[in-house]
């Protein structure tokens, strides 16, 4: 049997080899390594639309899920759909101006977005994610520190995004992809939430790397809510009009609104 001092003082300089690894890169190099791990900012440039179509699952909400499709076209223009009981509920910015319908019993009334909601919208990751075009949208980063979640390290990085919101982004140490973001948000009532969005089940779609299931937690309650991506379409067309604010005066345009929830995948490149 080995002597139990040698193997300690072992085990501990290995911990401190791999701390100093991990605090010797700076946070530019950090973010080089996570554009190159997605697949390399010239192959991203060369993504102009995308399509996520899957289902949201709520662990209060039981086995239930819902489906969604998430429209994404540049510069910063989104289109969210989920449909609540054959009713379809929107979320559109179109990269200055945004609104909301939500699935209701009564009538469908369209909604502006809050002065916050624009700027997350105009801040949100998109895309690119939050680092791959940070120095471009006059943003900055740091390294806050190396942590450990779910038993593996990650580098945390302290995100000032153009708006001047800060965000936190941790970076696996092996794999250089993200695995958390974290921001502060108010809620309707003017108090300040924690939302920690997980980054999982990376899967590579004509060499870029995108996250399957996005998991989010409020305040570090218990209750998770998962966005889960069951296709992904790349380069879709996608007109301007579908970011535009909709019109829906009656029961035609709310038919109308569902018609268009259907995955316009015509000439596109699609991953199951």
């Amino acid at each position: 049997m080995k002597p139990l001092m040698p193997v300690l003082c072992a085990l501990l300089s290995a911990s401190f080899a791999v701390n100093a690894t991990a605090q010797d890169l700076t946070a530019e190099e950090i973010v080089a390594n996570n554009i190159t791990a997605r697949g390399g900012l010239d192959a991203w440039r060369n993504i102009h639309s995308m399509v996520w179509i899957g289902h949201i699952e709520n662990t209060l909400a039981g086995a239930s899920s819902l489906p969604f499709a998430l429209r994404m076209k540049r510069p910063h223009k989104t289109r969210f759909e989920i449909n609540v009981q054959n009713r379809i509920s929107l979320r559109l910015f179109d990269g200055t101006q945004g609104w909301k319908l939500r699935a209701t019993d009564g009538p469908p009334v369209v909604q502006p977005y809050t002065a916050e909601e624009v700027i997350y919208a105009r801040d949100g990751p998109g895309m690119d994610g939050l680092l791959m075009n940070y120095q471009t949208q006059g943003g900055t980063i740091a390294l806050d520190g190396v942590d450990t979640m779910d038993g593996r390290r990650a580098y945390r990085l302290d995100v000032t995004l153009p708006s001047g919101v800060h965000r936190h982004v941790w970076i696996d140490t092996q794999t250089f992809l993200e695995s958390k973001d974290v921001r502060v948000s108010r809620n309707a009532l003017g108090k300040e939430d924690t939302i920690s969005v997980y980054y999982r089940d990376y899967d590579t779609i004509d060499g870029l790397r995108i996250p399957r299931t996005l998991e989010t937690r409020v305040n570090n309650a218990p209750a998770t809510e998962k966005m889960v991506i069951d296709r992904i379409v790349l380069n879709p067309p996608l007109s301007d009009r579908v970011f535009a604010k909709p019109h829906v005066p009656g029961q035609r345009n709310r038919a109308a609104a569902t018609q268009r929830a259907q995955p316009m995948l015509t000439g596109a490149r699609a991953a199951r």
